[in-house]
Parts: C-alpha cells; sequence; structure tokens
C-alpha cells in the first residue's frame, strides 16, 4: 500500500424517502441566522420541490433568499451575483437544491463569502482558500459527488475556463438525499451521472503505485453496481431501488472511500473534458465517455496490470492470449456499455468537430490548467494530450 493516507468524510447523509421534509430542522441545527437558497433551473420549482423545501424552511422560523439560475458548467458570474447578494442579505448558511453544478456554485459562494480578494484565484491556482461558508444540500442528481466531495468546478464565463478547486473546507455539514427526486430527470441526464460516477473511481483506480485490496475490491464492486443499474435505470426510469443504488454510489465514488491506500490519482480524462466542458459547453458525463475509450488506449500499457484487473473483475470479460489483449477487451466492453445507455464514445458522437487549431487549443490548455502535466497510469504532457483530442474525433 502507499505510505498511509487520511480519510476525512464528515458529511452527515439523511438518506430515504421524503427525506427533504427534514430540511428545516437540519439547517436550524447550523444555528444560522439567513439562509441563502441556491438551485438551477424552472425544474425544481415546477416539480413542487422548492415549494416544499420553503415550508419547511418557514416551519422552522428561518429566514432566506433565493438565487436560482445555475447551469450546467456553472458560471462564474452567477458565483459573484452570489456573493454580492449574500453580503447585502446577511447570508451566513447556504442550502444547495439540485445536483453538482449547484453545490459547486454554492461553493464558490461560500469560499467568496469566508475569504478576502477574488474567488476565481483559488480556481486559477493563486491562493487556497482558508475557510467556506457552511453549506447544506438536498440533491436532485446522482452524478457529482460533491455532496460528499472536497471539490468544485466553475467556469469563467471569459474564454470559457473551467476549473476546479479542492478543499476540506467546502465539505457539506449534511446532504439530505431522497432517490425519488432523481426519477424525473431525463435519460440522457441518468447515464451522463452513472459516467461521472465510474468515472470518479476509475480515476482513483487506473493509477501506478501502492494500493490495497480491500480498497480495490471496494472501487469494482461500486463499479459493478452502476454497470448494473445504468441498464436498469434505462429500461426503469421510475425504479427507486436502482436509483437508490446510483444516489449511493455517487457520494462513495467521490468521497475519498475508493483512492484510500492508493498511492496516487489520475484524473486525466476529467482534466481532457473539462476543457471540452469550457470551450463546448458539453454535458460533462457525455464528454468523459467520449474521450475516455481514447485515453485508456492511449495509457493501458504503462498500467498493464490495472487494466488487466479491470476487465477481468469489473468488466467480466474473458483472458485473452495476453494481458494486453484483455486490457482492451476491457475497454472495449466499457465502450461498448456507454453505447447500452446512449452516450458518445468519440467527439463526433458529442456533437462536437473541434477543428486543429482548437485541439491544439484544448490541450494547451489543460497542461497549463494541470500545472504542465498530468496523470498516474501514463503521466500526459501536452503533446499526449493533443494525440488523445485527436484519436477521440472520431
Amino acid at each position: 500500500m502507499s505510505s498511509g493516507f487520511q480519510y476525512y468524510t464528515p458529511t452527515r447523509v439523511i438518506f430515504g424517502k421524503d427525506a427533504e421534509q427534514q430540511t428545516g430542522e437540519l439547517v436550524k441545527e447550523q444555528n444560522c441566522k439567513k439562509v441563502l437558497l441556491h438551485y438551477g433551473g424552472g425544474s425544481a420549482r415546477r416539480s413542487g420541490l422548492l415549494d416544499r423545501i420553503e415550508k419547511s424552511l418557514a416551519e422552522a422560523g428561518l429566514s432566506y433568499v433565493a438565487l436560482g439560475g445555475v447551469v450546467p458548467n456553472p458560471r462564474l458570474s452567477l458565483v459573484y451575483e452570489g456573493i454580492e447578494l449574500c453580503r447585502k442579505e446577511g447570508v451566513d448558511f447556504i442550502l444547495a437544491v439540485g445536483g453538482g453544478s449547484v453545490i459547486d456554485s454554492a461553493k464558490a459562494i461560500g469560499y467568496g463569502l469566508a475569504n478576502e480578494g477574488d474567488v476565481w484565484d483559488f480556481y486559477d491556482r493563486k491562493r487556497k482558500p482558508q475557510a467556506c461558508l457552511p453549506i447544506g444540500v438536498v440533491l436532485t442528481i446522482a452524478a457529482a459527488g460533491s455532496e460528499m466531495s472536497d471539490s468544485s468546478v466553475i467556469t469563467k464565463d471569459e474564454g470559457g475556463i473551467k476549473r476546479g478547486c479542492s478543499s476540506n473546507a467546502c465539505r457539506v455539514k449534511f446532504a439530505i438525499m431522497n432517490p425519488v427526486l432523481t426519477m424525473s430527470l431525463p435519460a440522457y441526464q441518468t447515464a451522463c451521472g452513472c459516467t461521472d460516477i465510474l468515472m470518479h473511481t476509475m480515476e482513483r483506480y487506473f493509477v501506478n503505485g501502492g494500493g490495497m485490496e480491500l480498497t480495490d475490491s471496494i472501487a469494482e464492486g461500486l463499479m459493478r453496481t452502476v454497470l448494473k443499474y445504468a441498464e436498469i435505470l434505462r429500461d426503469e426510469p421510475g425504479n427507486y431501488d436502482a436509483r437508490a443504488e446510483i444516489m449511493w454510489a455517487g457520494s462513495l465514488s467521490h468521497n475519498g472511500l475508493t483512492g484510500c491506500g492508493i498511492a496516487a490519482s489520475d484524473f486525466s480524462s476529467h482534466a481532457l473534458e473539462h476543457e471540452l466542458g469550457g470551450m463546448f459547453d458539453v454535458a460533462h458525463g457525455a464528454g468523459l465517455a467520449a474521450v475516455w475509450g481514447s485515453w485508456a488506449r492511449y495509457v493501458y500499457r504503462d498500467c498493464l496490470p490495472r487494466f488487466e484487473k479491470f476487465a477481468v473483475n469489473v468488466m467480466g470479460v474473458e483472458a485473452g492470449e495476453d494481458a494486453q489483449e484483455t486490457a482492451r477487451r476491457g475497454i472495449t466492453a466499457m465502450e461498448n456499455f456507454y453505447r447500452r445507455i446512449g452516450m458518445p464514445t468519440s467527439l463526433k458522437e458529442l456533437g462536437i468537430a473541434p477543428t486543429g487549431e482548437q485541439l491544439a487549443e484544448l490541450a494547451h490548455k489543460c497542461a497549463v490548467a494541470c500545472g504542465g502535466k498530468k496523470g498516474s497510469a501514463k503521466v500526459l504532457q501536452e503533446a499526449d494530450m493533443l494525440q488523445i483530442y485527436r484519436d477521440s474525433l472520431g
């Protein structure tokens, strides 16, 4: 195993049907004076969820102000608006109602309120946040795992620059998870979420260096669970048990559990996708699926034992004549899974056709964002990133 690890997951989880009815009392326990109710589009209102939450807050005697408008690949401009609103209204607690984009936006607002200076500095790696306003979550999308992670990703409007910031300061106080709230999601969004969940564990699985058998077993079990229930949800979107399995997998995939005792993490696929999201505003999970196969074929020889193990233990393929053939079969099996749930396996299938100049810009921005290099399965430089983008064109 690696030389050691720290595992820190302070978030209280309230999981099950009608869990959102406890929102008011959970917020009240935080001893706050005024709440920012932060959410995305009109679906939260149309579904009646916001009404139920507002009623719960009112019954708990809590004052609140609302700010909607969060979009996928959440924008820095709305973060600035939220910071200004919270300062004006004296907000001391943020309640995020939505998925990863809403939670990430709430975290950024929390950073901006609890630290001096421009909040973008934290995402631009110029400074590290020292604190964050306390945050609670009512989760409506199983995907990003932001409800239990230390990470937040924001897109700067000018230039479409998408960057992440990780700090334990932003870990949320509580996460309310009712799988029923995810049943109204379009099939494509559900599939994107399942892809993101898988990727969060694969980014910790495809690494070189020390590991732990127990952690590997947890990671493999989680991935097999998502593979199984993603296809069930494709055919039965109202299946509560399948929704529950996927929702809990989303949290466990990105709260650090599947990385305990692992010497490193990779996250190259995420880095590559972040630039696609910044430039083309694509759905995060779909962007990940579109580049993963090309990344995997580019790096697998440098991480062969892990890819071989993945092929057999997760994808259930028959071993080939040698480890390389087995690994390739596992990669193909994963791409076939993406296709079965309606995910793209190339940029063409994703619906974008970057020019050669745009590919070079993507690779350069990715390298800059990563400090020049990224990866553990294989360390990627800018030229490697460019080749993977080219291989992903389809």
